[in-house]
């Protein structure tokens, strides 16, 4: 890792200078309290600053407890450090340079939040005023009819600031996800039922000495699906994962939506139980404690392998009664196909509906050329785009149309040019 030149102040400047650091780093996100800043100036003044190398990993060694969090502090790091006593010419090009970035690709959403956190409370330089001024301010005029909470629910999970994120998991924290209940081949008295129960009424004719006084009718017995969720935490579905799983908890702890439990893996390298931390009703302290139990966030994708894990060992425990699954992950596993091809199969077949939710499908052009992607695309019900909250909210519609098969119909036709 390739670090800044570091220009720090005198000494009595360096307690001030970590202290504005840390404050970035708690706007980024980062749960950085006082005793952190103060740990942070003790161990520099123990260590020293005159080596850059030494310098970073002292206050990353004070201020990062995550491995999520890494990536943050580090584009921080390099922002901050180059010059502290010009930061405030560093905010006011940032936004500029931001905005020309933002036309050429997608921002990196560790970049998002470091320059979020930086820029928080600055005011974009005034634009020059020339002949296309008004025509601009008209087209900004615009944009702005659309309502802040519209805007979010289209808006790419991994490209949302810090406090973008934190709306949107309020607005994920009202979804819900109702289910229709299954027909089952029992069936339970009712005086309005539309078929004869032949055993019940016999029984009713033996007892006034074999007259048949009245027909007793029945009903089925209905019953609710289990939902089974298995979502990808590699590197490329880190942020995607974290919106999906604190909308599922949710959905877990949502009295009279349905479904008859909500079971929860992840993987990443390895396959990990976390239904029980669905059961914490702080969701905060749920995805913390999940996150604690999976020790391959941010990691390599095996996919295969972890669908073998669970057509294996969980299977039987949480597939029966007609359970629904949802399969989140981008589907780039670098292990065998054949070897992917045959777990999705065998997980098709022990579930009641499999839906894969790709965040990938967010672009037009997507095709799939993949070949995990290729390998799992024949063996799902449904294919569905998750990166934005009015995604989840379409979900329903999968869920509530049996024959709802989403994008997999168009993406087979691509496999097959």
């Amino acid at each position: 890792m390739q670090l800044p030149e570091l220009t720090l102040p005198d000494d009595p400047k360096l307690a001030e200078n970590i202290t504005h650091f840390a404050r970035a780093l708690r706007r980024a996100g980062l749960p950085v309290g006082t005793h952190h800043t103060l740990d942070a100036i003790r161990a520099v003044e123990a260590v020293g600053f005159t080596d850059k190398t030494d310098f970073y990993w002292t206050l990353h060694a004070c201020f990062v407890s995550r491995p999520d969090h890494a990536q943050v502090f580090t584009q921080l790091f390099r922002m901050f450090w180059r010059d502290p006593k010009q930061i405030e010419d560093l905010m006011a090009i940032m936004l500029p340079a931001m905005s020309r970035l933002a036309q050429s690709r997608p921002p990196d959403p560790g970049d998002t939040r470091a320059s979020a956190a930086l820029t928080e409370g600055a005011e974009p330089p005034d634009a020059p005023e020339d002949e296309s001024s008004e025509e601009t301010e008209i087209e900004i005029d615009a944009s702005r009819t659309m309502s802040s909470e519209e805007r979010l629910r289209s808006l790419d999970f991994e490209q949302m600031t810090v406090e973008e994120a934190a709306a949107a998991r309020r607005m994920l924290a009202r979804l819900t996800l109702p289910v229709a209940p299954l027909r089952t081949r029992r069936a339970k008295p009712s005086p309005q039922g539309a078929r004869i129960d032949t055993a019940r009424t016999l029984r009713n004719a033996v007892r006034n000495g074999g007259e048949m006084r009245k027909l007793s009718y029945s009903v089925p017995r209905l019953r609710w699906p289990a939902l089974v969720t298995i979502c990808d935490i590699s590197g490329s579905m880190s942020q995607y994962s974290r919106m999906v799983l604190h909308f599922l908890h949710a959905v877990a702890n949502e009295k009279g939506a349905g479904w008859a439990k909500v079971h929860g893996f992840t993987f990443g390298t390895r396959l990990t139980n976390i239904t029980r931390h669905f059961l914490e009703r702080d969701v905060d302290a749920a995805l913390a404690a999940a996150g604690a139990e999976a020790q391959d966030w941010e990691g390599g994708t095996r996919i295969g392998d972890c669908l073998h894990t669970f057509n294996r060992d969980w299977s039987r425990r949480v597939m029966g009664q007609g359970a629904v699954v949802l399969l989140i992950t981008d589907g780039l596993d670098r292990g065998d196909p054949d070897v992917l091809a045959a777990e999705m199969k065998r997980l098709q077949l022990s579930a009641r509906r499999v839906i894969w939710l790709n965040p990938l499908l967010r672009w037009d052009g997507f095709a799939p050329k993949a070949r995990g992607i290729a390998a799992m695309l024949p063996h799902v019900d449904s294919l569905r785009a998750g990166h934005s909250i009015k995604s989840l909210e379409d979900l329903a519609m999968a869920l509530s149309d049996r024959d709802d098969r989403g994008e997999k119909d168009r993406l087979l036709r691509a496999l097959s040019d």
